[in-house]
């Protein structure tokens, strides 16, 4: 659990024990369930390529080496 919250991700040990069960659920769904969830998502998705919505992959990625960047300097403080 310390190498959890050495992440950065959880405050605490006690968040990575409440996010468990929450985990043990999403992992025991139903895969058909699940499969069926991805592919209305990959639609939603689509659709919104089609009405010209979508967002530049490099730009996205090159966001998020900033932010992550940014974060890497917060936690060096």
């Amino acid at each position: 659990m310390n190498g959890k919250v050495k992440t950065g991700r959880y405050n605490s040990a006690s968040e990575v024990v409440r996010e468990a069960p929450r985990l043990l659920e999403e992992r025991d769904r139903d895969p058909a369930l699940r499969r069926q969830e991805l592919r209305q998502k990959i639609r939603e998705g689509i659709d919104s390529l089609r009405r010209g919505e979508g967002v530049d992959g490099e730009a996205v990625f090159a966001r998020l080496d900033v932010e992550i960047d940014q974060m890497e300097r917060i936690k060096a403080e």
